[in-house]
Parts: C-alpha cells; structure tokens; sequence
C-alpha cells in the first residue's frame, strides 16, 4: 500500500500567503526526468487535473500527478526560509541521494 506524501501546515500556510486557492490554482508537485541526479521536482502553481491526488489543508490544495506519486511515496513537502531564500522543499525517503540544490534527485 502507498503512503501518499504529506504537506507541512507551514506549506499550505505559504500557499495561503500568496493566495493560491483564490487564483483558482494548487501548488504542483511532479517528478520529471533529468537534473544532476536522474530525477528533478518541478513546482508550480497549476490548475488540478481530473487523476491528481489533491491533498487539502488550510482552504489550499497540493496535487501530485499519477505518474509522480510512486516517486513521492510518503515524502515531506514543506516551505522554508533560509539566507539563501524561501522555498517549497520536498524531503523524499525514497531518494537515494540528492544535489546540493535540493530540486534534483536519484534512487
């Protein structure tokens, strides 16, 4: 059985912040091929697709599409702010290993 990913009460806070759910739109979560390490994380603001998983929270949505969510089994999506910037992250126990980037991936 699939454990889907979780999504961090300060994620749907940002997602609320920037007023995504007003807009219409989910913050989307996807795994793509390529990047220094196999696999990337594309995220952005999308429109929910008839097959994603909508995961709920603070009047927000996340979405992860079919074919990524095997990728993202039991993953962490979480927003956070450094001196280098604020972004969304993803902390991903099936990775094997990842870049020094965080958006890159391999397992």
């Amino acid at each position: 059985m699939q454990l889907p990913p979780k999504v961090t009460d300060r994620a749907f806070a940002r997602l609320a912040e920037i007023g995504a759910a007003v807009q219409g739109q989910a913050l989307r979560i996807a795994v793509e091929g390529g990047g220094c390490s196999g696999f990337q994380y594309e995220i952005a603001l999308d429109d929910a697709k008839d097959d994603d998983l909508v995961l709920s929270g603070q009047g927000e949505q996340v979405v992860v599409d079919a074919v990524s969510l095997p990728f993202l089994e039991n993953a962490v999506i979480d927003f956070t702010e450094e001196l280098i910037g604020a972004r969304f992250t993803i902390e991903n126990p099936n990775a094997s290993s990842s870049c020094g980037c965080g958006t890159s991936f391999s397992m």
